[in-house]
């Protein structure tokens, strides 16, 4: 009998070799790119988190399109506006299958929502959800009203305050999260309400854990190798928060099967009740009580985290630029006065205050990283081979700071959205919210919120950094979304 401890060395060598041979196989068939190392890929070279910054720099060597590993998993990352635009808006239905992440795979199971499914039921969920987020007032007075009411409610909570130093962040999610609950569930919360919490608790370790070690780790081991998948599963908070807002979501499901009928809809899950009756009888509806769950919480999670960091990075920017603050102001002041009823069209008539919401969204790229696509057939980019099923990667963050579609990409200017008269010009290269057949469902509701909510708080107050305070730390949290440190601000009455 041979000694064991040779014999797995010969194997460990020939499994490393068959490895190493397949890896260079598959890289000659992709854009160049440094050398993976057998079993992590490129994470060591990546520092095991995806950071936008690297990304961006390693363009330098590799030029905009080049390919990282992740693991065992090939991933072309786009930089550059250019090929950017090429994938996302030109291309977009070549590109427009998402490969499902194996953590996430594990959070959602089988169910089907509209971030992360593709094909007949990705179109499907997409195609009702936007109709009925219509329906109940997506771009109506319905909506505006709403979002005023808890424009309004920040404002007396912060007047309460008297100018005290205080962390916005918790007032501008409630107020977020409460106008798209009243579209999903047909009512707020209260921030004191325990489910609540449990929501906020659930989104944000969702979002926290996207720019984690372990989410590169989970993604690294494929199911069932060893100890370790038990061991990242037990400690992976995501995991158990996500399971506990589905059962939130659940019982409002449950909730509104005892009293809804389809005569009188009432908000999202009500139509979404009705048309799973409509649909039984269809063997190609994917209307299922399951779906119905992964859509809403995908509603909610992803348009509170996204419109709350935004608000929240365009407070800090006024804080750090209190002379563009007073141009705000003076125009708000002007144009508007103290009684108007602010309204999304008044951007129309507020081309700086708009331009200045938009450098607060460019700068702070807080979507860095788009969510990945998959190509659904042989294709190119930039004139690179891409086979199908290869995943590609927008680095969002290189295109807010491309040099070739920005005057001064790393200042903070609202002139970037402006012409020589002052009037404001959309921007191509602006894309916060993805583009093409995958843009983002919640846009509209999004951009609406986050303008009446901006002039309301502007108009009403002058935010300042706290006594002592000299320097405001502009280094984001790395996640799903990336958000400022937290910090405290003065809100003076004005």
């Amino acid at each position: 009998m041979l000694p064991l401890f040779p014999v797995f060395l010969g194997l460990l060598a020939v499994l490393l070799a068959w490895h190493f041979l397949n890896v260079q196989r598959a890289r000659s068939k992709l854009p160049p790119g440094p050398a993976p190392l057998p079993i992590i890929g490129n994470l060591g070279l990546l520092g095991f988190q995806i950071h936008h910054e690297t990304l961006l720099k390693m363009a330098s060597t590799y030029g905009n399109v080049y390919t990282i590993w992740l693991g065992h998993t090939p991933i072309v990352v786009l930089n550059g506006f250019q090929a950017v635009k090429e994938v996302l808006i030109s291309r977009s239905e070549e590109f427009a299958e998402r490969p499902v992440p194996s953590f996430l795979r594990d959070l959602i199971g089988d169910a089907h929502g509209i971030l992360f499914s593709n094909g007949h039921p990705w179109k499907q969920q997409r195609r009702f959800s936007l109709m009925t987020l219509r329906n109940l007032g997506l771009g109506k007075t319905i909506l505006e009203d709403s979002i005023r009411q808890e424009a309004s409610g920040i404002i007396q909570a912060f007047t309460r305050e008297n100018g005290r130093p205080i962390d916005p962040y918790s007032f501008l999610l409630s107020s977020v999260n409460n106008v798209i609950a009243s579209m999903l569930f047909g009512h707020s919360f209260s921030p004191e309400e325990t489910i609540f919490r449990q929501i906020i608790e659930g989104s944000r370790a969702l979002e926290e854990f996207g720019g984690k070690l372990w989410a590169r780790l989970y993604d690294v081991f494929p199911m069932g190798v060893g100890p370790l998948k038990p061991i990242l599963n037990k400690s992976l908070l995501a995991l158990r928060h996500w399971k506990k807002l589905q059962r939130i979501i659940e019982e409002e499901v449950q909730e509104h099967q005892k009293s809804w009928t389809s005569e009188e809809p009432r908000d999202f899950i009500d139509l979404y009740l009705a048309q799973v009756e409509k649909c039984k009888d269809d063997p190609t509806s994917t209307f299922t009580n399951t779906n119905m769950v992964q859509v809403v919480i995908e509603l909610f999670t992803a348009g509170s985290d996204t419109s709350t960091v935004a608000l929240y990075w365009a407070l800090l920017y006024m804080m750090e630029y209190p002379e563009i603050q007073e141009q705000v102001q003076k125009e708000l002041d002007t144009v508007l006065g103290s009684s108007h009823v602010i309204r999304y069209e008044d951007q129309k008539k507020l081309p700086f205050t708009n331009a200045v919401l938009h450098e607060t969204q460019r700068v702070s790229s807080l979507s860095a990283l788009g969510i990945m696509h998959k190509s659904i057939k042989d294709t190119n980019i930039k004139g690179m081979p891409i086979h199908k099923g290869v995943i590609v990667m927008p680095n969002i963050f290189s295109v807010h700071y491309d040099p070739e579609q920005w005057e001064t990409p790393r200042k903070f200017n609202p002139g970037h959205f402006l012409d020589k008269d002052g009037n404001f010009i959309k921007k191509d290269a602006f894309i916060l919210f993805s583009a093409g057949v995958r843009v983002c469902l919640g846009e509209k509701m999004a951009r609406t919120t986050l303008f009446i909510l901006f002039a309301s708080l502007l108009r009403a107050f002058r935010f300042q950094l706290p006594e002592g305070v000299k320097e405001i730390n502009k280094k984001p949290k790395l996640g799903l979304v990336m958000a400022p440190q937290l910090y405290k601000t003065c809100a003076i009455p004005r």
